[in-house]
């Protein structure tokens, strides 16, 4: 048995420890004209701290852009390429040559997504995906760079044929033994994992009458007990891994690692779209990165660390589809966020924890004109110190997810005027203050907002003491 002087235990512990935690990392779809140039990207993408992405191809720009910037990369081989990766290894050598070796390793390229969706491809590309994956690692191996690069494949959750409760996930019986053994024994003997796209949105859309929104966006619920094994779950999300998970070990293939290649929460979404909105979005997205970055994995796989790649970094406006598809972005192609989370670990420290988990960073405003109160009253105002945009994020919180009244402050209601930021935000401040029965740390948004003794007046506008 190998000894360890303390010094190097310690490493090996903290090396274990980075090993177990959770990552986040974002898709970068580009199916859009008005997107700004990679290396803007990769300056933004190092602004909000994120070190992996996932693209949907191995884009010449967007590799050379990337090349230097400690950001780990997935690139793609796309499903129209399937068939000429499946027939001859000539043709994976090649395109590893070009794609892959010309950047290698200054891009830090560390896994190849094999197709995308290949069993709902409607080009019935399906046969051709195990024969691809192995050529391509066969070209790995050839050109001595298999064992930095895995080789996968995103599978989307509708390759299940159940997934409630979790512990009965299965398969489609059709898939198991044309593609879905063959491609675990695959995965199993290189050493890598399966990639699954996992969005609770769809099923939450589809299903409101049996489906929390709270349970869909890790808000606070009583949780869903799986009547099999007596686990119970409080996100739809870990419900879903673990349906794929059980899925797995249905047919002989449970000790393969996972990976959540996409995942995400619209920001605008048709009618008939049920959930879609930049609340939920930030909801959904924000508890989703604190779940994943300070959690352990889930109930099934409680010591499995939870890999998320966030669909997507920006709106996309040429998409085809519904509204929703449009409009999973993070950011708006001039860089500004649709709404506001933070990326990183470091980043959940700052600013105050909304909805279970879910951050905004807020600010404040001028002090309004008092009036003398009641013995024992207080209110909540802007502080006038706060930077305007986060004192803008803060606003739309308590309007929005907070469930401040703001009816009072929309055009030609009573307190609209004066039409100031300030004005408005510390009326939204203040009904949230009340609403939560003016409970410790209902006014301080992460230092946007103070209590003040005296009655605040804005103009003719009386802000309310209580509900």
């Amino acid at each position: 048995m190998a000894t360890f002087t303390l010094p190097s235990l310690f490493i090996l512990l903290s090396l274990l420890s980075v090993a177990h935690s959770g990552s986040i990392g974002i898709n970068y779809g580009r199916i859009a004209n008005n997107l700004p140039s990679p290396a803007q990207v990769v300056q933004l993408l190092k602004t909000q701290g994120v070190n992996r992405i996932k693209l949907y191809d191995t884009d010449s720009n967007v590799l050379t852009a990337l090349s230097g910037s400690n950001i780990s990369v997935t690139v793609a081989l796309p499903n129209e390429q399937l068939s000429d990766a499946a027939e001859k290894q000539s043709f994976t050598d090649s395109w590893v040559q070009s794609n892959i070796l010309t950047y290698y390793p200054k891009t830090l390229i560390e896994s190849i997504a094999v197709g995308n969706e290949v069993f709902v491809d409607p080009k019935n590309t399906t046969k051709f995906l195990v024969p691809a994956m192995k050529n391509v690692y066969a070209s790995l191996v050839k050109y001595g760079v298999a064992e930095s690069i895995k080789v996968s494949s995103p599978v989307a959750l509708s390759a299940l044929g159940n997934s409630y409760p979790s512990s009965a996930g299965s398969f489609k019986p059709d898939l198991v033994e044309p593609v879905i053994k063959p491609m675990l024994s695959f995965l199993k003997q290189t050493g890598s994992y399966l990639m699954v796209n996992i969005y609770p949105f769809f099923a939450y859309a589809a299903n409101t009458d049996t489906i929390s929104l709270d349970y869909a966006l890790f808000k606070d619920n009583k949780g869903v007990t799986d009547p099999n094994n007596g686990l119970v779950y409080k996100s739809l999300f870990e419900a879903q891994i673990d349906a794929v998970y059980a899925a797995l070990k249905s047919v002989g293939f449970g000790d393969v690692a996972m990976a959540v290649s996409e995942t995400g929460w619209p920001s605008k979404g048709d009618e008939n779209e049920a959930g879609a909105g930049a609340d939920n979005a930030a909801a959904y997205n924000g508890n989703l990165v604190r779940r994943v970055l300070t959690g352990s994995g889930t109930p099934l796989k409680p010591n499995e660390p939870l890999d998320v790649f966030l669909f997507a970094l920006f709106n996309e406006n040429q998409k085809p589809g519904p509204t929703s598809e449009r409009n999973y972005g993070l950011f708006y192609p001039n860089e500004q966020k649709v709404y506001d989370i933070t990326l990183t670990k470091d980043g959940l420290g700052n600013g105050p924890t909304m909805n279970n988990g879910s951050k905004s960073t807020v600010v404040t405003a001028p002090e309004p004109a008092l009036e003398a109160s009641k013995v024992g009253n207080t209110w909540c105002v802007a502080n006038e110190k706060a930077a305007r945009e986060k004192l803008q994020a803060a606003l739309d919180y308590a309007c929005g997810e907070g469930g401040a009244d703001c009816r009072p402050i929309q055009q030609g209601a009573t307190c609209y005027d004066p039409d100031t930021l300030e004005a408005h935000a510390s009326y939204a401040f203040n009904s949230y203050y009340q609403k939560n029965t003016r409970g410790i740390g209902t006014c301080d948004f992460s230092g946007a907002a103070y209590v003040v003794t005296q009655h605040p007046k804005y103009g003719s506008c009386k802000f309310p003491t209580g509900y």
